[in-house]
């Protein structure tokens, strides 16, 4: 039998597609797995930028996780844009009560023009609640900054980011190294119990990146949810990743920063990446 595990994502909305909850359910769908939402903020934006964001209700963001953990049963829950403090409690009591098995937290606290996204109030509500409950978080630099409180330049850096952080939290960490220079991109694991990996690809010259950081923590969570170790997960999402890249690098979509093309041609070898493990 055919096996489609169900995957959450709890994230904002991008009226644009590219990013957020729609980013998210591009990516697993596209992975074979069943993407669930559970919808943070509704955000007003295009390829071009940010306009406005409207936090939902703790109360609504409460009934869509309850809903669709009661009966979908989720493997994974991704999570994405939260910057409102009393969701960060809503979101950490519903993990608590239905423990899932696995928790991607993507990180989302910095714009790309480098603007805190939330009070540091929220910031240190994320680190007490949330953090100690994923499985994996996957900050990039400068969201590892805010985190640690200290900059990072190169790969010692992100390695003591990370490791300052599996420390504090007890929990996988991914740092994504894509704004160091250089040609090449390097992404940095380590893990609570001293797993210690480096991804590294080529740089892909591309003005259409709007929603990797989505699209790669959706990706992870998939893979995790059907069967694959942690290390194995995330190198199959990487894979993913670079061919929703390339595909969509000549594409016009928006008068700005452009999305990835979720579904290249090469997407059903990805899905045979992300088979169960039986």
């Amino acid at each position: 039998m055919e096996r489609h595990p169900v995957i959450l994502s709890i994230a904002g909305s991008d009226c644009s597609g590219g990013a957020g909850i729609q980013a998210d359910i591009k990516t697993i769908s596209a992975l074979g797995g069943y993407a669930a939402s559970a919808i943070t903020a509704v955000t007003v934006q295009n390829t071009l930028g940010v306009r406005a964001v409207q936090a939902m209700p703790p109360e609504i963001v409460r009934g869509q996780i309850e809903a669709v953990m009661e009966d979908l049963q989720p493997v994974a829950i991704k999570i994405g844009m939260v910057h409102d403090i009393q969701i960060v409690r809503v979101i950490s009591d519903c993990l608590k009560k239905y423990r899932p098995e696995y928790v991607v937290y993507d990180p989302v606290m910095v714009s790309t023009s480098g603007r805190k996204l939330m009070t540091d109030e929220t910031i240190e509500e994320i680190k007490k609640k949330l953090l100690p409950l994923a499985t994996l978080v996957t900050p990039n630099i400068d969201e590892a900054t805010v985190l640690t409180g200290k900059s990072i330049h190169n790969i010692r850096e992100m390695q003591e980011a990370a490791e300052i952080l599996t420390d504090n939290f007890h929990t996988g960490i991914l740092i994504k190294g894509g704004h160091l220079e250089g040609d090449d991109m390097f992404d940095l694991l380590h893990t609570a119990d001293s797993i210690y990996h480096i991804y590294k690809e080529k740089k892909i010259e591309s003005n259409n990146l709007h929603g990797t950081g989505c699209t790669l923590s959706s990706a992870i969570a998939t893979c995790l949810a059907k069967g694959y170790p942690m290390r194995e997960s995330i190198q199959h999402a990487k894979t993913y990743i670079t061919q929703a890249i390339i595909a969509g690098k000549d594409l016009h979509i928006g008068h700005g920063n452009g999305p990835l093309w979720h579904f290249p041609d090469s997407v059903a070898q990805m899905c045979t990446f992300c088979a169960v493990v039986s």
